[in-house]
């Protein structure tokens, strides 16, 4: 058979996405450092994209640490030290020092026994989820988790038992149907990447407790922008010791790459000896590390950061309701605007680079079908006078598409 002919299902798939408005594509983009001659004055981020400087009001750069000279600093003198890579994974020669000492300051900030730094968030949820259930063992979690915690409950060959978005008599009626399995893991973010919210931590734990469950949360998008030095939502609830699994990322507020699971010593023993993602991974560079090290310092340290980053998303959420949004409940970085038909979607984000403002389309299967979106995620960097623009820009687009009244 023709190697080309036997890829013609592909192309056929690929016409159907595009027919449904849901064919993507990768398109370039590049940082921009602050200067007096970009399109916008202030401090907040930018994207270049086809040569025109974007304010990016789509990136998770939450506390604006991605282009922070101190980090870049660390980074370039472990990098002239030491070079480029580990070369190995962590259980063979690649376990630097710095390894050890970024646990360690994890989990001082996180005040628990222990933690383990994987090389991202969908390896972190995939290693830990299938090292800690298999076939005989059940996993709840909700329906609009992330979808590496989805893809980790299919790798591990446990149930998955969904339950409806923060729907606590939903999951209590799963927990009584299951209650007699060997294990039971429920999985939720903290703060969900694509609507906003939070999730009921109070009342999970409740349901955790009484049906003899764990409970692992992900704090990748609230880590860094709540607690009194950024520790995350479950800190700032005041529920972190009754959390089995917690884990964060440094790709969102630390402006970097990686992420964290902690907890006690029993279980990043555990995941040091069962997570598949960990064991048979290369180590990753120590001067990433060291990046990370110095953000972990810099998220501690600078609260203002974290008030400046709510300080804007109170005025752009109050700006756009005035103008008739519908905007989900929460507090968090992220707003989104549900358009609903894709094609609609695609061409908001279309008219807001024009207006000189990168914020991406989400559509299906990212986020339910009849929901896709314009995602605004917000950034400490940003200036009152960009998200002022912004504001008004979105609002004219709005009333351009039909979008409002």
């Amino acid at each position: 058979m023709n190697p080309i002919s036997s890829l013609k299902w592909m192309e056929q798939e690929l016409a159907s996405l595009d027919d449904a408005s849901l064919k993507r594509s990768l398109r370039g983009s590049s940082a921009v450092p602050s200067s007096p001659g970009r399109l916008f004055r202030g401090t907040g981020p930018q994207n270049m994209h086809n040569r025109h400087n974007l304010l990016n009001l789509s990136g998770n750069d939450y506390l604006g640490l991605a282009q922070h000279p101190a980090m870049i600093e660390v980074m370039r003198e472990v990098l002239l030290k030491e070079g480029v890579g580990a070369g190995a994974s962590r259980l063979v020669t690649g376990n630097r020092l710095a390894y050890t000492e970024l646990e360690e300051g994890i989990s001082e900030w996180q005040s628990c026994e222990a933690a383990l730094v994987f090389a991202n968030g969908y390896m972190a949820n995939t290693g830990v989820i299938r090292a800690v259930v298999g076939r005989d063992d059940v996993v709840f979690s909700d329906q609009l988790n992330h979808a590496s915690i989805v893809d980790g409950i299919l790798m591990s060959r446990a149930e998955m038992a969904r339950y409806r978005h923060n729907d606590m008599e939903h999951l209590g009626a799963l927990l009584h149907k299951h209650r007699d399995r060997k294990r039971k893991l429920i999985v939720t973010d903290a703060v969900f990447s694509m609507d906003g919210d939070q999730a009921p931590l109070k009342e999970l734990i409740l349901l955790k407790h009484e049906y003899g469950a764990m409970l692992m949360v992900d704090e990748a998008h609230s880590g860094g922008v709540y607690g009194r030095c950024g520790e995350g939502l479950c800190h700032a609830l005041g529920v972190k010791d009754e959390v089995d699994i917690h884990m964060g990322t440094f790709s969102k507020a630390f402006g970097a790459y990686g992420a964290y699971v902690c907890g006690s010593r029993t279980l990043i023993d555990y995941l040091v000896n069962k997570a598949r993602t960990l064991i048979y991974s290369t180590a990753m560079p120590p001067a990433l590390l060291a990046g990370i090290a110095q953000a972990l310092v810099l998220v501690q340290q600078e609260h203002w950061r974290r008030e400046r980053l709510h300080t804007g998303i109170r005025a752009f959420r109050s700006s756009l309701q005035k103008s008739g949004f519908l905007l989900g409940i929460g507090d968090s970085p992220i707003v989104p605007i549900i358009i609903g038909d894709n094609e609609t979607a695609l061409r908001f984000s279309a008219a807001l680079e024009d207006k000189g403002i990168a914020a991406v389309a989400i559509r299906p299967p990212t986020v339910p079908e009849g929901t896709a979106r314009i995602r605004f995620s917000l950034s400490a960097a940003h200036t009152d006078k960009e998200l002022r623009y912004a504001a008004v820009s979105i609002r004219e687009v709005g009333l351009q598409l039909g979008v409002l009244g």
